[in-house]
């Protein structure tokens, strides 16, 4: 089943479990690219994948100029509502389909953050591939996602390994010397409860990578 046909990758998916009365998701910014940005200075930024906000309006609230993105009007509205006021002048929400951008898309900007967006690997290559060319020289992006180690836990994970990747496997793909300098590369264990109410380590995987040119 390709993604144009797999209901998990369409907006309609995505609208349908965000448009339940409880959050998906905790609220809180992911904690792994609060230690990877938190030292860089701010500028602007691009959240890809947004979802209810929560990364975006950390972002924002550190002095970053954020767009926050998704193809999920829904996840979007979300966002929207949660958005503290004082922040209002400082962060746009934006519905758009990453997997429709090229390389040579404008705007860029200074910071590019993707956190859990999986894909088959013919469209993941493309996708952050086009995401890579968003950052401006000198700018960073930071990609975390689910580690292929955790298809080997307890963790209900889809038994598709070409869903997930290694920073190594970002590297090789997307980020080519001598134009990018990689400053993390790491699967990053957290602890983690099953459906069922098991304890499990998994592992996410972070790259942060420094455009140099």
């Amino acid at each position: 089943m390709s993604d144009e046909t797999d209901p998990r990758f369409s907006a309609a998916f995505w609208d349908q479990r965000y448009s339940t009365t409880r959050p998906l998701w905790s609220g809180d910014p992911n904690p792994a690219l609060v230690e990877e940005v938190a030292a860089l200075v701010p500028g602007t930024a691009l959240e890809v994948g947004c979802g209810e906000g929560a990364d975006a309006i950390w972002l924002s609230g550190q002095g970053r100029q954020v767009t926050g993105t998704d193809f999920s009007a829904q996840a979007l509205l979300r966002a929207a509502e949660h958005t503290p006021n004082a922040l209002a002048g400082r962060l746009t929400w934006q519905q758009a389909d990453i997997r429709d951008w090229k390389p040579g898309d404008t705007p860029r900007y200074d910071l590019v953050t993707a956190s859990f967006n999986h894909f088959p690997q013919p469209v993941r290559r493309t996708v952050f591939t086009a995401l890579a060319d968003r950052v401006n020289p000198e700018g960073h992006l930071v990609i975390i996602g689910h580690h292929p180690g955790d298809l080997d836990t307890t963790m209900p994970r889809p038994p598709e390994p070409g869903l997930f990747y290694t920073a190594d496997d970002l590297i090789a793909d997307h980020l080519p010397a001598p134009t990018w300098k990689v400053v993390t590369r790491a699967a990053r264990p957290r602890a983690a409860i099953t459906p069922d109410g098991t304890p499990v380590t998994i592992h996410d995987t972070v790259l942060t990578a420094h455009r140099a040119q």
